[in-house]
């Protein structure tokens, strides 16, 4: 086996593990992808003239150092800029999203079911113990019963009850009552995220400009860790040994602590909990009756998926182009041909599809896909990475430090991981 040395092993070459390469240019460092190409679910797909990426990602850049860094690596002429457009399909009808500022839309009977449920709701949120106690508390029985508990069921595949409260943080669209009531009469559809850029080429662009001035030696592709000696400092793969004096890991977190050489953390890694997501990229041969939608939101359970994008609405292309997004509890089975039959039976029943034929797909498992925030995680992860980093062991990013987070929070993991070790 060959032996090599390095200051800083970064395990996954997506945006964390790249982003802290470029902060640690100067230094000694060796990057460990398990794939034979950078970029994680950022990486993308072309095939047949289409253009997908490994999951549906849409980047709204807020940090003014990380804008500056891909403005001067990306032409502007190859970043979309789009106004969002999201909406529901909700009871044979389309609504804009999110569902519960928008229950003005809803027919009569629901909308004055939600209406009356969302004045008269327990508004107590100092006893919100869940997720689902929290939708209820906030947003009142038929809301919650209509569009959040089960469009989050078909997302998360588990019971609501077992998430923390605060679950998806500040991508969660809360909404109080009078914002509520204003937007019958005026939409305001302003959040994080009401513009996104997308480049033509796809989310590779920005792995491109990520990798663009590291030292490609110092990238070993194909290269899965299988243990970390903590105490040793040393790290093996099928054919490499490597000491390091700090790794920065952006891998999923269970599977990092799974590498350790211990059994130490056998019992924490069965409390963690995540989904799983088949995600299905489909070309058709011509564009939809709907050419104006950039992603929508299915809630009712007789559907299979829980959001379908539209990458020709975004791009402009002249042929229907979807990435289809299925939800399982990370030990359901997934039987590929028979959702693929199921998904476009399903976009037939929803007006998506309708004589189109399909001329090319690509189908892609997450897993992990989205992480299951429950009530113990943060303090139980907090003692786990104090430890670790006493011993010179680092996590970041969305599955390195196993939390919901954007592609930017990423990044911006990886700068401060930077600036705190140095």
């Amino acid at each position: 086996m060959k032996k090599l040395k390095t200051k800083y092993l970064i395990i996954g070459g997506g945006v964390s593990g790249l982003m802290f390469a470029n902060q640690a240019s100067s230094d000694d460092y060796i990057i460990l992808e398990k794939e034979n190409e950078l970029g994680g679910y950022c990486r993308t797909i072309y095939q047949d003239g289409f253009i997908w990426d490994y999951a549906g990602h849409f980047f709204h850049f807020s940090d003014p150092n990380i804008k500056k860094f891909f403005e001067l690596k990306i032409n502007k002429d190859e970043i979309i800029i789009k106004d969002k457009i999201t909406k529901i399909f909700f009871d044979n009808s389309v609504i804009d999203f999110p569902f519960q500022t928008n229950i003005h839309q809803l027919e009569k009977n629901k909308f004055i079911d939600c209406l009356y449920d969302l004045y008269f709701k327990n508004n107590n949120t100092t006893n919100e113990s869940s997720f689902l106690e929290m939708l209820y508390s906030r947003y009142g029985k038929s809301i919650t019963e209509m569009f959040l508990k089960p469009y989050n069921e078909k997302l998360y595949a588990c019971d609501l009850n077992s998430l923390d409260k605060d679950a998806m943080g500040r991508f969660f669209p809360h909404a109080e009552l009078s914002h509520i009531i204003a937007n019958f009469k005026k939409s305001h559809t302003e959040s994080y995220n009401s513009t996104f850029l997308y480049p033509k080429n796809g989310a590779i662009s920005f792995i491109n400009a990520l990798a663009d001035n590291l030292d490609k030696d110092k990238i070993l592709l194909s290269q899965k860790v299988h243990k970390i000696d903590i105490d040793k400092k040393i790290a093996f793969t099928h054919d490499l040994i490597i000491e390091y004096e700090c790794i920065i890991n952006s891998s999923p977190w269970p599977f990092l602590l799974e590498k350790i050489d211990s059994d130490k953390y056998s019992k924490d890694i069965k409390k963690l909990s995540y989904n799983k997501v088949l995600v299905f990229n489909l070309g058709f041969d011509k564009k939809s009756q709907f050419k104006n939608i950039h992603w929508a939101y299915f809630p009712e359970k007789n559907i299979n998926f829980y959001r379908v994008g539209f990458y020709d609405n975004i791009l402009d292309s002249d042929r229907l182009s979807l990435y289809v997004e299925i939800g399982y509890n990370h030990i359901d089975e997934v039987n590929v041909q028979e959702q693929l039959e199921l998904t476009l039976k399903n976009l037939k029943k929803v007006n998506i599809i309708d004589d189109h034929k399909l001329i090319s797909y690509k189908e892609i498992i997450m897993n992990p896909a989205y992480v299951h925030i429950d009530n113990n995680l943060a303090e139980n992860k907090k003692a786990i990475k104090s430890e670790l980093s006493s011993l010179g062991v680092y996590s970041i990013g969305r599955y390195g430090d196993w939390k919901y987070c954007s592609i930017e929070d990423s990044m911006l993991d990886a700068i401060h991981t930077y600036d705190k070790i140095k």
